[in-house]
């Protein structure tokens, strides 16, 4: 049926072991167990966000998520969690098949953890060396991407991270790209371009199968590509990665976290991993207030500029095909 799309995603969808190469990417609070699996069931690959969860709690997720899905699912672990290892032990204990590594490098023995009870590690590189240098120190796969992304976000667009990795990668290595793809029409160049498959969010967020409050949703629905916006990093020593959302008093009070942190870190009363800590913990609450408590004013509504390409609620399966039928339909000769 999509006969030209699964050729050119075939070394994605054999790495992954899905029906179509498409990964949902993880998105803190959304991308739990009923979306997790619904993409899953739809021919992709669903990816658990662990975000700020304790080990018992992603051991529920999993085996919750297992309960609704056959199909292949992943993890993804934020690398500066201070459980980070302990984490790793539940997905060995579940035999999760893959393991997305995000937020940073990936600290020494993690990688090595995942990899000897046989689970595949995917992770993100911002450079061309760095990420030459995961691949050569066991990383599996490669997922760039691009600041049109929501959530956390690297400087550099998609479109020119794609021109800068597939050329040098995509021959040798399993590469999806991410950031800012909406159509299928998109999806279709990149898989010309070299890559293995692509990674999508805010396509999924609003799922019908998301638990994302009615009033996140509707926030998405409203928005165009202009209104999600990318927090200000305030101090130059305090190294916050920056993130993506609608713009609205969240975005505000984020600005005046980190003036709080800053001033903690001057003080000598927390370390700089404690200050980063603290910094994902807030986002971790101001993005629960908007996803689960409905609060668009205050909580951070995490969006990327692909998001005045969702405008309704629709079931994932109706989502996949879709992009599945416009790349088809851009790749017919």
């Amino acid at each position: 049926m999509y006969a030209r799309t699964h050729a050119l995603m075939q070394r994605g969808i054999d790495f992954l072991g899905t029906e179509h190469a498409v990964l949902c990417g993880a998105m803190s609070w959304v991308s739990e167990r009923n979306l997790v699996s619904a993409i899953s069931n739809a021919g992709g690959f669903g990816v658990i966000a662990c975000g700020a969860m304790t080990p018992d709690l992603l051991d529920t997720e999993i085996t919750a998520t297992k309960a609704l899905t056959g199909k292949p699912f992943g993890v993804n672990l934020i690398t500066m969690h201070p459980m980070l290892l302990d984490l790793i032990a539940v997905c060995a204990k579940h035999q999760v098949s893959h393991v997305v590594l995000a937020g940073g490098i990936p600290p020494k023995g993690s990688v090595e953890a995942i990899k000897a009870f046989g689970g595949k590690v995917l992770v993100f590189a911002p450079t061309l060396a760095l990420a030459t240098r995961l691949l050569r120190n066991g990383a599996d796969a490669l997922v760039i991407e691009g600041s049109e992304a929501g959530g956390h976000i690297g400087p550099v667009a998609t479109s020119v991270l794609a021109q800068e990795f597939l050329p040098a990668l995509a021959e040798e290595h399993v590469v999806f790209v991410a950031g800012g793809i909406g159509r299928g029409e998109m999806i279709a160049a990149y898989l010309e371009m070299g890559a293995s498959g692509v990674q999508l969010g805010t396509r999924f967020a609003c799922a019908a199968e998301s638990i994302a409050h009615p009033d996140f949703k509707k926030a998405f629905f409203r928005a165009n590509a202009r209104d999600a916006v990318a927090s200000v990093q305030v101090d130059p020593r305090l190294p916050v990665i920056p993130v993506r959302a609608l713009k609205n008093k969240g975005t505000e009070e984020f600005t005046a976290k980190q003036v709080e942190v800053a001033k903690l870190l001057d003080a000598g009363k927390v370390d700089m991993g404690e200050a980063q800590l603290q910094i994902e913990q807030f986002w971790a609450g101001a993005l629960r207030r908007a996803v689960i408590d409905g609060d668009v004013e205050n909580g951070s509504i995490m969006a990327g500029q692909s998001v005045g390409m969702v405008t309704e609620e629709e079931p994932v399966a109706a989502i996949m095909a879709g992009l599945m039928t416009e790349s088809e339909a851009k790749l017919a000769p």
